[in-house]
């Protein structure tokens, strides 16, 4: 049996009633447009304010909240289009999928890149200037697109190389289990994960340790950063808990046969839609310079 049957097997077998779709959709819709609100003013802050268009740390920030934007919009139409249309056709899901797997994986390298720059303007202040420029922060946000697509290209030319014709005219349930269903797709993900897990948590540490090592001079710009860092670190391991869905996904359908469905829903508003959530209280609520200008923005907004 198949994995793309088994995974259709296991959706069909339990289905949502109406009531209890319709619910799930609305509290998915209301915070897919409650916190895209807030990242689109996240957003106009950032565009109306030149402060920080010279400032490496907030051309990150504007790179991860755009990045979610795209993550959660994304998730949320593949998870509204399951229960509408149930099956779409292969070739849309194929470019849905990709786009949302390009916006998974570029948070926690996003986030990674930020604690260095965080380790550097802690702990080498002397040299940030001219280690963290604009220039180099732009190549280094092409950079983890490049290593994005790198990671998920190879599974659409896999597809492409081994799959007949007609299968990108079916219709499928649309998951990544279902769309790139080749056994060694799924080994070089796993492989994939795995590399991205051990090279982003090192970095976390050692960002943290470094920092955490010169907070203890009471510098307090050193123990802000330090704290960031620690939130950097919570939102990556909820990012990053997803690397572990598929395993869970077989966990949670041994344990919760009756209530599957609703594990599944629990999981997806904890590993896609919470980690999203965190970016404005991290820079939007905790940065100084950032919450001056946004209610400033927000003041003016709500104004006649």
């Amino acid at each position: 049996m198949s994995a793309s049957y088994t995974n259709e097997t296991v959706v069909v077998n339990y289905r949502d009633a109406f009531p209890k779709a319709m619910v799930k959709n609305v509290i998915v819709v209301v915070l897919c447009i409650s916190i895209n609100y807030i990242n689109v003013a996240l957003l106009q802050t950032f565009c109306k304010q030149q402060i920080f268009y010279m400032n490496p740390r907030y051309i990150l920030f504007f790179h991860l909240v755009l990045n979610d934007m795209i993550q959660v919009t994304l998730t949320v139409i593949l998870f509204i289009s399951s229960y509408i249309f149930f099956q779409i056709n292969v070739s849309v899901c194929c470019v849905l999928i990709l786009l949302a797997l390009f916006a998974t994986e570029n948070t926690p390298l996003n986030l990674a890149c930020m604690a260095v720059e965080c380790y550097i303007a802690i702990c080498i202040p002397l040299r940030h200037v001219q280690i963290c420029t604009v220039k180099r922060t732009l190549m280094l946000i092409g950079l983890i697109w490049m290593t994005s697509m790198l990671s998920v290209l190879p599974d659409l030319f896999i597809t492409l190389a081994i799959e007949p014709l007609d299968f990108y005219n079916s219709r499928v349930f649309c998951l990544r289990e279902t769309v790139f269903r080749n056994p060694h797709i799924i080994k070089k993900r796993d492989i994939t994960y795995i590399v991205y897990l051990v090279i982003v948590w090192f970095i976390i540490f050692f960002t943290y340790f470094k920092i955490l090592f010169t907070a203890k001079a009471a510098s307090q710009d050193a123990t802000k950063a330090r704290n960031t860092i620690i939130l950097h670190g919570f939102q990556v391991l909820l990012c990053m808990s997803i690397y572990a869905e598929p395993l869970l996904r077989q966990v949670l359908q041994q344990w919760f046969p009756q209530n599957y469905s609703d594990s599944l829903f629990a999981c997806y508003i904890l590993f896609q839609i919470l980690p999203r959530a965190i970016s404005p209280i991290v820079y939007g609520v905790r940065d100084k310079t950032y919450r001056k200008y946004l209610k400033r923005y927000l003041l003016c907004k709500m104004g006649p």
